[in-house]
Protein backbone atom coordinates (compact mmCIF):
# COMPACT_ATOMS: atom_id res chain seq x y z
CA UNK A 1 0.00 0.00 0.00
CA UNK A 2 2.58 2.22 0.91
CA UNK A 3 4.40 1.46 -2.28
CA UNK A 4 1.17 2.52 -4.21
CA UNK A 5 1.09 5.47 -2.79
CA UNK A 6 4.23 6.88 -3.27
CA UNK A 7 3.90 5.79 -7.07
CA UNK A 8 0.86 8.36 -7.24
CA UNK A 9 2.88 10.98 -5.39
CA UNK A 10 1.66 11.07 -2.06
CA UNK A 11 3.04 10.90 1.60
CA UNK A 12 2.15 7.84 2.64
CA UNK A 13 1.95 9.14 6.10
CA UNK A 14 -0.19 11.71 5.56
CA UNK A 15 -2.49 9.38 3.33
CA UNK A 16 -3.10 6.70 5.90
CA UNK A 17 -3.95 9.72 8.18
CA UNK A 18 -6.56 11.08 5.89
CA UNK A 19 -8.25 8.07 4.95
CA UNK A 20 -8.50 7.95 9.38
CA UNK A 21 -9.53 10.88 10.06
CA UNK A 22 -11.64 11.03 6.57
CA UNK A 23 -14.05 8.49 8.48
CA UNK A 24 -13.94 9.46 12.18
CA UNK A 25 -13.86 13.07 12.12
CA UNK A 26 -17.48 13.23 13.47
CA UNK A 27 -20.50 11.29 14.25
CA UNK A 28 -21.84 11.80 10.38
CA UNK A 29 -18.76 10.33 9.20
CA UNK A 30 -19.00 7.50 11.51
CA UNK A 31 -22.46 6.76 10.56
CA UNK A 32 -21.39 6.50 6.79
CA UNK A 33 -18.96 3.80 8.28
CA UNK A 34 -21.79 1.78 9.58
CA UNK A 35 -23.47 2.42 6.49
CA UNK A 36 -21.15 1.13 4.43
CA UNK A 37 -20.59 -1.62 6.89
CA UNK A 38 -24.13 -3.52 6.94
CA UNK A 39 -24.25 -4.47 3.21
CA UNK A 40 -20.63 -5.56 2.89
CA UNK A 41 -21.21 -7.63 5.90
CA UNK A 42 -24.74 -8.93 4.69
CA UNK A 43 -23.29 -10.10 1.15
CA UNK A 44 -20.01 -11.09 2.48
CA UNK A 45 -21.99 -13.33 5.07
CA UNK A 46 -23.64 -15.36 2.47
CA UNK A 47 -20.64 -15.36 -0.12
CA UNK A 48 -18.87 -17.35 2.72
CA UNK A 49 -21.76 -20.30 2.39
CA UNK A 50 -21.43 -20.34 -1.17
CA UNK A 51 -17.84 -20.07 -1.36
CA UNK A 52 -18.20 -23.36 1.40
CA UNK A 53 -19.55 -24.87 -1.18
CA UNK A 54 -17.02 -24.19 -3.54
CA UNK A 55 -19.44 -22.14 -5.43
CA UNK A 56 -17.98 -18.78 -7.01
CA UNK A 57 -21.54 -16.67 -6.60
CA UNK A 58 -20.41 -13.41 -8.89
CA UNK A 59 -24.19 -12.91 -9.28
CA UNK A 60 -24.36 -10.88 -5.33
CA UNK A 61 -24.33 -8.16 -7.13
CA UNK A 62 -27.75 -8.75 -9.11
CA UNK A 63 -29.00 -10.80 -5.82
CA UNK A 64 -28.60 -7.34 -4.07
CA UNK A 65 -30.38 -5.53 -6.87
CA UNK A 66 -33.23 -8.04 -6.37
CA UNK A 67 -33.85 -7.63 -2.78
CA UNK A 68 -33.74 -4.01 -3.45
CA UNK A 69 -36.53 -4.50 -6.33
CA UNK A 70 -38.82 -6.38 -3.88
CA UNK A 71 -38.49 -4.24 -1.25
CA UNK A 72 -39.76 -1.21 -3.54
CA UNK A 73 -42.66 -3.16 -5.10
CA UNK A 74 -43.70 -3.68 -1.21
CA UNK A 75 -42.76 -0.20 -0.07
CA UNK A 76 -44.69 1.34 -3.16
CA UNK A 77 -47.58 -1.35 -3.28
CA UNK A 78 -48.23 -1.69 0.81
CA UNK A 79 -49.74 1.25 3.32
CA UNK A 80 -49.33 -0.08 6.93
CA UNK A 81 -47.97 1.52 9.65
CA UNK A 82 -44.14 0.97 10.49
CA UNK A 83 -44.16 -1.79 12.93
CA UNK A 84 -45.55 -3.65 10.37
CA UNK A 85 -44.18 -2.26 7.59
CA UNK A 86 -40.04 -2.77 8.12
CA UNK A 87 -40.66 -6.44 8.65
CA UNK A 88 -42.09 -7.13 5.68
CA UNK A 89 -39.54 -5.04 3.89
CA UNK A 90 -37.29 -7.31 5.47
CA UNK A 91 -38.93 -10.53 4.02
CA UNK A 92 -39.29 -9.12 0.82
CA UNK A 93 -35.34 -8.21 0.48
CA UNK A 94 -34.96 -12.03 1.75
CA UNK A 95 -37.41 -13.52 -1.09
CA UNK A 96 -36.30 -11.32 -4.32
CA UNK A 97 -32.15 -12.11 -3.10
CA UNK A 98 -32.95 -15.69 -2.47
CA UNK A 99 -35.51 -16.11 -5.81
CA UNK A 100 -32.34 -14.42 -7.58
CA UNK A 101 -29.65 -16.41 -6.23
CA UNK A 102 -32.33 -19.79 -6.88
CA UNK A 103 -31.88 -18.72 -10.55
CA UNK A 104 -28.59 -18.56 -10.58
CA UNK A 105 -28.43 -22.06 -8.85
CA UNK A 106 -31.03 -23.61 -11.61
CA UNK A 107 -28.66 -22.38 -14.41
CA UNK A 108 -25.48 -24.14 -12.34
CA UNK A 109 -27.12 -27.04 -11.52
CA UNK A 110 -29.60 -28.00 -14.69
CA UNK A 111 -28.65 -25.80 -17.08
CA UNK A 112 -25.05 -26.73 -16.62
CA UNK A 113 -24.01 -22.76 -16.86
CA UNK A 114 -20.61 -22.42 -14.33
CA UNK A 115 -22.15 -20.06 -11.77
CA UNK A 116 -19.01 -17.02 -12.70
CA UNK A 117 -21.02 -16.85 -16.15
CA UNK A 118 -25.21 -17.10 -14.30
CA UNK A 119 -24.07 -14.84 -12.19
CA UNK A 120 -22.65 -12.12 -14.27
CA UNK A 121 -25.24 -12.26 -17.08
CA UNK A 122 -28.08 -12.20 -14.28
CA UNK A 123 -26.55 -8.85 -12.48
CA UNK A 124 -27.14 -7.49 -15.77
CA UNK A 125 -30.24 -8.25 -16.09
CA UNK A 126 -31.13 -7.06 -12.85
CA UNK A 127 -29.65 -4.17 -13.68
CA UNK A 128 -31.87 -3.20 -16.74
CA UNK A 129 -34.75 -4.76 -15.15
CA UNK A 130 -34.29 -1.47 -12.25
CA UNK A 131 -33.87 0.93 -15.24
CA UNK A 132 -37.10 -0.44 -16.62
CA UNK A 133 -38.87 -0.27 -13.96
CA UNK A 134 -37.68 3.45 -12.61
CA UNK A 135 -38.14 4.76 -16.21
CA UNK A 136 -41.30 2.92 -16.95
CA UNK A 137 -44.23 1.63 -14.56
CA UNK A 138 -42.42 3.18 -11.17
CA UNK A 139 -41.19 6.64 -12.54
CA UNK A 140 -41.99 9.69 -10.60
CA UNK A 141 -45.62 11.27 -12.31
CA UNK A 142 -43.70 14.99 -13.48
CA UNK A 143 -40.94 12.60 -15.35
CA UNK A 144 -38.43 9.78 -14.46
CA UNK A 145 -34.94 10.72 -14.08
CA UNK A 146 -31.70 9.26 -13.17
CA UNK A 147 -32.70 10.19 -9.46
CA UNK A 148 -34.53 7.13 -9.11
CA UNK A 149 -38.55 6.53 -7.61
CA UNK A 150 -40.06 8.84 -6.00
CA UNK A 151 -39.68 8.69 -1.77
CA UNK A 152 -40.99 5.48 -0.20
CA UNK A 153 -43.74 6.47 2.33
CA UNK A 154 -42.13 7.57 5.59
CA UNK A 155 -43.73 4.05 7.02
CA UNK A 156 -41.34 2.51 4.84
CA UNK A 157 -38.11 4.43 6.38
CA UNK A 158 -36.22 2.40 8.74
CA UNK A 159 -35.29 5.21 11.23
CA UNK A 160 -31.84 6.36 10.99
CA UNK A 161 -29.60 7.14 14.46
CA UNK A 162 -29.69 10.81 15.47
CA UNK A 163 -28.89 13.58 12.45
CA UNK A 164 -26.46 9.94 10.87
CA UNK A 165 -27.73 7.98 7.73
CA UNK A 166 -26.93 5.24 9.67
CA UNK A 167 -29.71 2.82 11.14
CA UNK A 168 -29.80 0.25 14.21
CA UNK A 169 -31.84 -2.50 12.68
CA UNK A 170 -29.86 -2.88 9.67
CA UNK A 171 -27.06 -3.19 11.86
CA UNK A 172 -28.11 -5.79 14.02
CA UNK A 173 -29.40 -7.79 11.31
CA UNK A 174 -25.89 -7.90 9.61
CA UNK A 175 -24.40 -8.76 12.58
CA UNK A 176 -26.95 -11.36 13.43
CA UNK A 177 -26.24 -13.00 10.17
CA UNK A 178 -22.47 -13.29 10.13
CA UNK A 179 -23.11 -14.77 14.05
CA UNK A 180 -25.50 -17.36 12.08
CA UNK A 181 -23.02 -18.08 9.08
CA UNK A 182 -20.13 -18.48 11.61
CA UNK A 183 -22.50 -21.21 13.42
CA UNK A 184 -23.98 -22.60 10.49
CA UNK A 185 -20.54 -23.09 8.78
CA UNK A 186 -18.72 -24.39 11.98
CA UNK A 187 -21.27 -26.10 14.06
CA UNK A 188 -24.20 -27.50 11.77
CA UNK A 189 -24.38 -31.11 9.54
CA UNK A 190 -25.27 -28.61 6.90
CA UNK A 191 -22.11 -26.56 6.96
CA UNK A 192 -19.74 -29.95 6.74
CA UNK A 193 -21.86 -30.67 4.12
CA UNK A 194 -21.26 -27.64 1.68
CA UNK A 195 -17.43 -28.05 2.86
CA UNK A 196 -17.44 -31.45 1.72
CA UNK A 197 -19.12 -30.66 -1.46
CA UNK A 198 -16.60 -27.45 -2.05
CA UNK A 199 -13.39 -30.23 -1.56
CA UNK A 200 -14.40 -32.99 -3.59
CA UNK A 201 -17.89 -32.83 -4.74
CA UNK A 202 -17.78 -36.22 -6.75
CA UNK A 203 -16.70 -37.72 -3.11
CA UNK A 204 -19.73 -35.90 -1.58
CA UNK A 205 -21.79 -37.86 -4.50
CA UNK A 206 -20.54 -40.97 -3.59
CA UNK A 207 -21.21 -40.95 0.29
CA UNK A 208 -24.77 -40.36 -0.63
CA UNK A 209 -24.96 -36.57 -0.55
CA UNK A 210 -26.70 -34.87 -2.92
CA UNK A 211 -24.97 -32.04 -3.98
CA UNK A 212 -27.60 -30.68 -6.17
CA UNK A 213 -30.25 -29.38 -3.44
CA UNK A 214 -27.20 -28.76 -1.47
CA UNK A 215 -25.74 -26.05 -3.57
CA UNK A 216 -29.29 -24.57 -4.47
CA UNK A 217 -29.64 -24.45 -0.91
CA UNK A 218 -26.26 -21.78 -0.66
CA UNK A 219 -27.64 -20.38 -3.75
CA UNK A 220 -30.32 -19.56 -1.97
CA UNK A 221 -28.53 -18.22 1.60
CA UNK A 222 -26.50 -16.48 -0.11
CA UNK A 223 -29.26 -14.71 -2.12
CA UNK A 224 -31.41 -14.14 0.34
CA UNK A 225 -28.63 -12.35 2.59
CA UNK A 226 -27.68 -10.05 -0.04
CA UNK A 227 -31.03 -9.20 -1.08
CA UNK A 228 -31.06 -7.83 2.58
CA UNK A 229 -28.53 -5.63 1.96
CA UNK A 230 -30.34 -4.28 -0.89
CA UNK A 231 -33.51 -3.90 0.92
CA UNK A 232 -31.38 -2.04 2.93
CA UNK A 233 -29.97 0.22 0.37
CA UNK A 234 -33.47 1.11 -0.52
CA UNK A 235 -35.41 1.70 2.47
CA UNK A 236 -32.89 3.03 5.16
CA UNK A 237 -30.17 4.53 3.13
CA UNK A 238 -32.07 6.71 0.12
CA UNK A 239 -35.56 5.76 1.40
CA UNK A 240 -36.04 4.95 -2.92
CA UNK A 241 -34.84 2.79 -5.79
CA UNK A 242 -32.15 4.74 -7.55
CA UNK A 243 -30.29 2.92 -10.67
CA UNK A 244 -26.92 2.14 -8.75
CA UNK A 245 -28.88 0.66 -5.82
CA UNK A 246 -25.74 -1.85 -5.25
CA UNK A 247 -22.90 0.31 -5.01
CA UNK A 248 -20.63 -2.26 -6.27
CA UNK A 249 -21.23 -3.76 -2.92
CA UNK A 250 -21.47 -7.05 -3.94
CA UNK A 251 -18.03 -7.49 -6.09
CA UNK A 252 -16.32 -5.73 -3.04
CA UNK A 253 -17.67 -8.26 -1.00
CA UNK A 254 -16.18 -11.11 -2.80
CA UNK A 255 -12.53 -9.34 -1.73
CA UNK A 256 -13.77 -9.18 1.58
CA UNK A 257 -14.11 -12.78 1.26
CA UNK A 258 -10.89 -13.67 0.11
CA UNK A 259 -9.03 -11.60 2.37
CA UNK A 260 -10.45 -12.98 5.63
CA UNK A 261 -9.11 -15.93 4.24
CA UNK A 262 -12.87 -17.73 3.98
CA UNK A 263 -13.22 -17.54 7.40
CA UNK A 264 -16.36 -15.94 9.21
CA UNK A 265 -14.70 -14.80 12.48
CA UNK A 266 -12.01 -12.40 10.60
CA UNK A 267 -15.13 -11.12 8.01
CA UNK A 268 -16.13 -8.71 10.15
CA UNK A 269 -12.64 -7.13 11.17
CA UNK A 270 -11.87 -6.50 7.00
CA UNK A 271 -15.52 -5.46 6.45
CA UNK A 272 -15.01 -2.64 9.01
CA UNK A 273 -11.51 -1.98 7.16
CA UNK A 274 -12.86 -1.69 3.98
CA UNK A 275 -15.35 0.22 5.43
CA UNK A 276 -13.19 2.87 6.71
CA UNK A 277 -11.36 3.12 3.54
CA UNK A 278 -14.63 3.62 1.51
CA UNK A 279 -15.42 6.50 3.61
CA UNK A 280 -12.08 8.21 3.92
CA UNK A 281 -10.53 7.87 0.57
CA UNK A 282 -12.65 10.89 -0.91
CA UNK A 283 -10.48 13.07 1.54
CA UNK A 284 -7.37 12.17 -0.32
CA UNK A 285 -8.58 13.97 -3.54
CA UNK A 286 -9.70 16.86 -1.20
CA UNK A 287 -6.75 17.42 0.95
CA UNK A 288 -3.67 15.90 -1.43
CA UNK A 289 -5.41 15.84 -5.08
CA UNK A 290 -5.15 12.21 -5.19
CA UNK A 291 -7.98 10.38 -6.95
CA UNK A 292 -10.21 9.36 -4.25
CA UNK A 293 -10.11 5.45 -6.26
CA UNK A 294 -7.07 4.93 -5.01
CA UNK A 295 -9.27 3.58 -1.99
CA UNK A 296 -10.14 0.98 -4.12
CA UNK A 297 -6.90 0.16 -5.33
CA UNK A 298 -5.37 -0.08 -2.16
CA UNK A 299 -8.20 -2.64 -1.21
CA UNK A 300 -7.62 -4.55 -4.18
CA UNK A 301 -3.73 -4.89 -4.12
CA UNK A 302 -4.13 -5.93 -0.61
CA UNK A 303 -6.41 -8.93 -1.37
CA UNK A 304 -4.17 -9.28 -4.61
CA UNK A 305 -0.63 -9.59 -2.14
CA UNK A 306 -2.63 -11.90 0.37
CA UNK A 307 -3.34 -14.29 -2.37
CA UNK A 308 -0.27 -14.21 -3.72
CA UNK A 309 1.69 -14.37 -0.05
CA UNK A 310 -0.81 -17.58 0.53
CA UNK A 311 -0.43 -19.18 -2.75
CA UNK A 312 3.95 -19.30 -2.04
CA UNK A 313 3.45 -20.37 1.27
CA UNK A 314 2.02 -23.25 0.14
CA UNK A 315 4.24 -23.95 -2.37
CA UNK A 316 7.05 -24.07 -0.11
CA UNK A 317 5.45 -26.33 1.98
CA UNK A 318 4.88 -28.58 -0.90
CA UNK A 319 8.79 -28.58 -1.43
CA UNK A 320 9.35 -29.50 1.93
CA UNK A 321 6.76 -32.45 2.10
Amino acid sequence: STAILLLAGANPIEAFGHLLTGAFENPRKLGDVVVALVPLLLCSAGMLVTFAAGLWNIGVEGQMVAGALMATWVALGVRAPTPVMIPLLVVAGLVGGALWGLLAGVLKTHGHVHEIFAGLGLNFVAVALTNYLIFGPWKPPDGATMSGTDPFPEAAWMPTLGDTRASLIPLLLAIVAIVLVYILLRDTRWGLTLKAIGLNGQAARRMGIDNTLHMLAAFAVCGALAGLAGAVQATAVYHRLIPGISGGYGYLSQLVVLLSGLKAAWVPLVVFFFSVISVGSPRLELRMQVDSSLGGVLQASLVLFFLLVNGLGRRLERRRD
